[in-house]
């Protein structure tokens, strides 16, 4: 039972900050009628206005809400690329403060560049990892080894995450310093507005740092499973 309760502590806390992300962005997701655009629109928008040359919008498929630096492409979610919400315009704005990070090849940028290839071998080294797991416990049955390849997946998954927190500033500066000053010095929202943007934004800049968290989930379930 405290073994139960344990584990069950742990996959919150690991899984909090997406539950949070996830509410902040639906709280705020309320479509607004009267807001001149859509997020796919203000997009294409600070583009021009910022000159972003050979720069891009594009509707996302599968990955979401993110920057591809190699197309020059920012791609939004289709709710936020046609939605007329402040959810958003928000994550449309963050999106764009990478293209202007990348542009002007700020420094901060390099961060990205540097840390999130790492963050995804680790994620998928530790996935792998687990990906095995089904196969020892049948074929070898060897506890401590079924043991110890849970818990390299864990390092391996738990240095993915701590490489996105490294990458957290990059993140922040595209949303506090690039997207909140743009929307609201270029009265893109109105001031009541403000905090929940602020909130959206916030939610933005940490998305990235709560997958790889709530990545780790997978390691839980299998302890759980051990355990039986």
């Amino acid at each position: 039972m405290l073994f139960f309760a344990i584990t069950l502590l742990l996959l919150l806390l690991i899984y909090l900050p997406s539950l949070w992300i996830r509410w902040i962005m639906k709280k705020h997701g309320d479509q607004i009628q009267d807001m001149p655009g859509t997020g796919g629109e203000l997009a294409r928008h600070l583009l021009q206005r910022f000159q972003l040359e050979g720069y891009v919008v594009e509707q996302a498929d599968k990955m979401g809400d993110h920057f591809n630096p190699e197309d020059k492409a920012v791609r939004l979610s289709e709710a936020n690329f046609n939605g007329k919400s402040l959810t958003a315009i928000a994550v449309a704005a963050h999106e764009v403060g990478h293209a202007i990070q990348h542009f002007r090849q700020e420094r901060i940028f390099e961060l990205r560049k540097k840390y999130i290839p790492l963050a995804i071998f680790f994620q998928k080294l530790g996935v792998m990892s687990l990906a095995l797991l089904p196969f020892i416990a049948v074929l070898l049955k060897v506890p401590a080894l079924m043991i110890g390849t849970i818990a390299a997946s864990l390092v391996f998954q738990f240095i993915g995450a701590l490489a996105y927190l490294i990458v957290l500033p990059e993140e922040w500066d595209a949303s506090f310093n690039k997207a909140l000053p743009i929307l609201i010095e270029g009265e893109y929202i109105e001031p009541d507005q403000q905090q929940a943007v602020r909130e959206v934004l916030k939610a933005a800049a940490l998305t990235y740092f709560a997958a790889a968290l709530a990545s780790m989930l997978n390691i839980g379930r299998w302890l759980l499973i051990l355990r039986r």
